[in-house]
């Protein structure tokens, strides 16, 4: 790991929370994620499970965690079972954990090797009734590839077929979407990161420029900064390609007179940041462009401020819907007799902004987090309102991070990015 080593106060917090909200006589059981192989001996970076991540600090590869709070063994209420570490694999592999570090890392005193896994689970369930087992819940997951975690539940339910099985995954939803202050100050570092990225690439776009060039600087900026890279695939989109929202090919020229949308973030110590800015590529925006870019600043700052506990996220959606229709009447892209003939499924100003505007944000870049209960004070989110005409070759996009305060506007963790047009074009001039 890159990232300086993060306390491990944290992870006992979590861990806390997490285990108050089991039944009594309950086990709980986590699992690292794969490596994912890619072809011959070939396997992707390393990317630790969120979950157990989240609850011990332990970033590497075929390890698992187990919570028993109501174990008759003290040193069985919370276990790390981890892959056996000596000199050969440090030589081949690099430096893993032994249990002293395990310890420093995570707070958690019992540490196994992984091949007293079973002994050790069969003990451990003989006394416990429910056994809490962990999948991916999020709205938006992709489950088709088996994992880890798969694999596990298949083998519990087989050997324990007669315990109580309950889900990890709606209080994992519950408490990883309010952040602990660490939490925040690993975002604000993604997000510091994710400045200097911005801040450096303004001084190095001009026509001719490709897209993928921006992409390399960024990149550089990030891992001289402590960071793996990119939280999630960069879209570096010129001109048109602006306007498609999921584009990451990356791979055209840059010209004059385009605006270029960058919706990029750092990753720091396993936290997200995700940015979006449009800058002119020859460091001036037409009075066109201008416009539209002053349009999608009102509607974010505006939907910012909505960000308050106790508001419902589909309700926030439907609001910024209705700040954005009166910006896109004004912009002359729809009229009134358009809004009156609208479809309610599909409102008018969905022609021209047709994703959400916020998202939950946090460990991965759309964190859990539950989307039909009230916001609270604690939680992060995105904020990213755009409009998008390709008839003009133009898409504006700019989006921030926040995290939602007890009272008052959300504290921003981008504040310190550059946002207003007239300050995008003066760093450009240099």
């Amino acid at each position: 790991m890159k990232y300086s080593k993060i306390d491990s106060q944290l992870f006992i917090k979590n861990r806390k929370k997490y285990i108050s909200n089991l039944k009594p006589n309950a086990l709980a059981v986590f699992n690292s994620n794969d490596i994912f192989a890619t072809g011959a001996d070939s396997s992707k970076p390393f990317e630790q499970h969120r979950d157990i991540f989240y609850l011990s600090g332990v970033d590497q590869e075929e390890s698992i965690l187990v919570l028993f709070p109501d174990a008759s063994k003290e040193a069985h209420k919370e276990i790390l079972f981890l892959k056996e570490t000596n000199e050969h694999i440090a030589v081949w592999e690099g430096e893993k954990l032994d249990k002293e570090a395990a310890f420093a890392t995570s707070g958690i005193k019992t540490v196994y090797w992984l091949d007293q896994f079973e002994r050790i689970f069969k003990e451990l369930m003989v006394e416990a009734e429910h056994v809490y087992l962990n999948t991916n819940e999020h709205l938006r997951a992709n489950t088709e590839a088996e994992n880890r975690e798969d694999r596990f539940i298949a083998w519990c339910k087989k050997e324990y077929p007669l315990h109580e099985v309950q889900r990890s995954a709606p209080i994992m939803h519950e408490i990883r979407s309010i952040k602990e202050p660490e939490e925040i100050a690993l975002m604000q570092e993604a997000c510091d990161i994710t400045e200097k990225g911005l801040r450096r690439i303004l001084k190095f776009i001009k026509p001719g420029v490709m897209e993928y060039n921006i992409e390399a600087e960024l990149m550089h900026e990030f891992i001289n900064n402590k960071s793996k890279g990119f939280a999630y695939t960069p879209i570096v989109g010129s001109g048109y390609s602006a306007c498609v929202l999921h584009y990451i090919e990356n791979n055209k020229e840059c010209k004059d007179g385009d605006v270029i949308l960058m919706d990029f973030g750092a990753e720091y110590g396993n936290y997200a940041s995700d940015l979006t800015r449009c800058v002119p590529v020859n460091g001036t925006f037409t009075a066109r462009q201008k416009e539209v870019y002053n349009a999608v600043l009102r509607v974010k700052k505006a939907a910012t401020k909505l960000l308050v506990p106790g508001t419902m996220l589909n309700d926030y959606h439907v609001t910024v819907g209705k700040l954005m229709e009166k910006e896109l009447v004004r912009l002359g892209l729809i009229t009134q007799e358009d809004i009156n003939n609208e479809d309610p499924a599909w409102p008018a100003y969905k022609k021209y902004f047709m994703h959400g505007t916020s998202h939950y944000i946090g460990l991965d870049t759309h964190d859990y987090g539950f989307w039909n209960k009230p916001i609270k004070a604690g939680m992060a989110f995105t904020v990213e309102p755009g409009i998008y005409i390709p008839e003009e070759n133009l898409g504006i996009r700019l989006e921030d991070d926040v995290i939602v305060q007890e009272s008052g506007e959300p504290f921003n963790l981008m504040r310190n990015i550059p946002i207003e047009a007239d300050e995008i074009e003066a760093l450009m001039r240099g």
